[in-house]
C-alpha cells in the first residue's frame, strides 16, 4: 500500500495564519487546533503502524470511507500525542461498527455524544483519568482522544451542527467524553473482561450517550440503600420509555460500600434493572405513553432497558465524595448499542 499522503496542502506563512485558516475552513470545534503538518501526520501514522490509505471504517449512510490519513490529521489537530493514535483508531472502528449504527446517534435531534470508556493496561500507560474530576478537564489523553473522534466526525464524515448533526441541545460531551475504568482500586471484573476480552488486553468501549446524571447519597451505609437512591433518580429522568443502554459509573465511596457487602457488578445490574421500572399508569399520567389509564396499567411494569445486561457498570471517579452517576444511552436497543473494540498494537 502506498505511503504517500493524498490530502490537499495549504501554504501559510506562520503558525497563527495556519490556525486561522483552520477556523476559516470550518475544521475546528470552536477551539484552536494544532495545524497538521506532514511530519506530524506521519508521526501519528507511524505510531499506529498504519498506511495512509488504510480504511478504518466505512459509514454506509454517508458512503464515506474513513482512512488512516484522515484520522491522523484530525488526531494532530486535536492535540493528541502519537501514542494516543491506536486509541483513536479503535474508537473510530467502534463508531463505524454496524451495531453502533452511526447515522442515528450521529444525526439525531437527541444530541448524543460518543462516550468512550478505556480499559486495560494502556489506560494507565497513557495516563487516562479514571479518578478525581472524572468528566472534567485536566488530562490530555481524555481531552484530546475524544476531541479527535469528534473532529473526524465533523471533518471526514460530515457531522456538522445544523446540517448532518441535528442535535437540538447537544451537551458538552460532544467536545470530548472519555473516561477510564479504575481497575487498580476496583474490586470488580473490568468492563472489557465482562465484554469478552482478556484483562491484559486494552480496549475502548463507545456508547452513544446523553450527559452524565450525578446522584448523591451520603446517608446510607448499604448497597441497597445507595442503589435505591440511584434507581429513584433513574426511574423518572430522561427518556424512560425503552432506552438502549445505561452506563452506571460508581465512584470511590459508593464502590467501597457496595462491594463491602459482597455485591458483584451482576448484582448491581439486577438490582438496578428491577428497581427502575415504571408502571404503565405512571408513564401515561406523565404523558410519556399515549392513552387513558386502563385496568391493569397500575400493575403492568415497563423496564428502562431490555435486560440487566444493558446496564454497563464502571468503577471510576474520585475516592472521596458520596457521588456517582448514570448515563442514558441514545435511542432504542435496536437503534444503537455500545461496542467494545480492541486497541491493536500493530507493532507486535
Amino acid at each position: 500500500m502506498t505511503t504517500s499522503l493524498t490530502s490537499t496542502r495549504h501554504a501559510v506563512t506562520d503558525l497563527a495564519q495556519a490556525m486561522e485558516l483552520c477556523f476559516e475552513k470550518g475544521w475546528t470545534d470552536g477551539l484552536p487546533v494544532v495545524p497538521p503538518t506532514e511530519a506530524a501526520v506521519r508521526d501519528m501514522l507511524e505510531a499506529a503502524e498504519l498506511a495512509p490509505g488504510e480504511e478504518l471504517a466505512f459509514i454506509t449512510n454517508r458512503q464515506v470511507a474513513v482512512t488512516a490519513e484522515k484520522v491522523a490529521i484530525n488526531a494532530v489537530m486535536a492535540g493528541c500525542r502519537p501514542a494516543f493514535m491506536p486509541v483513536v483508531v479503535a474508537a473510530i472502528e467502534g463508531i463505524g461498527d454496524p451495531r453502533w449504527a452511526y447515522h442515528g446517534p450521529g444525526t439525531s435531534t437527541a444530541g448524543a455524544a460518543v462516550l468512550m470508556i478505556v480499559n486495560g493496561p494502556i489506560a494507565r500507560e497513557l495516563d487516562f483519568n479514571c479518578g478525581d474530576n472524572l468528566f472534567g478537564p485536566g488530562w490530555r489523553a481524555n481531552a484530546t482522544v475524544g476531541r479527535a473522534v469528534r473532529l473526524v466526525m465533523r471533518n471526514v464524515i460530515g457531522s456538522r451542527p445544523g446540517t448532518l448533526d441535528r442535535g437540538t441541545l447537544g451537551h458538552p460531551g460532544k467536545l470530548s467524553y472519555v473516561i477510564a475504568e479504575n481497575e487498580l482500586d476496583s474490586p470488580w471484573t473490568p468492563l472489557h473482561v465482562e465484554r469478552g476480552f482478556r484483562a491484559e488486553q486494552s480496549t475502548v468501549t463507545v456508547m452513544a450517550a446523553e450527559a452524565p446524571h450525578q446522584f448523591y447519597n451520603q446517608l446510607s451505609s448499604t448497597a441497597a440503600g445507595l442503589l435505591t437512591t440511584c434507581c429513584d433518580d433513574m426511574r423518572i429522568s430522561g427518556n424512560v420509555v425503552g432506552q438502549s443502554q445505561y452506563a452506571l459509573v460508581l465512584a470511590g465511596e459508593h464502590m467501597r460500600t457496595i462491594s463491602a457487602e459482597g455485591w458483584s457488578k451482576a448484582d448491581v445490574r439486577s438490582f438496578v434493572f428491577e428497581h427502575t421500572q415504571n408502571t404503565v399508569a405512571h408513564l401515561k399520567r406523565t404523558e410519556r405513553l399515549a392513552g387513558p389509564v386502563e385496568a391493569g396499567d397500575e400493575r403492568a411494569r415497563r423496564p428502562l432497558v431490555a435486560s440487566p445486561a444493558d446496564i454497563l457498570v464502571v468503577a471510576a471517579g474520585g475516592r472521596a465524595g458520596a457521588f456517582s452517576a448514570y448515563i442514558p444511552g441514545w435511542g432504542s436497543r435496536k437503534a444503537s448499542e455500545a461496542v467494545t473494540t480492541l486497541i491493536k498494537d500493530r507493532r507486535a
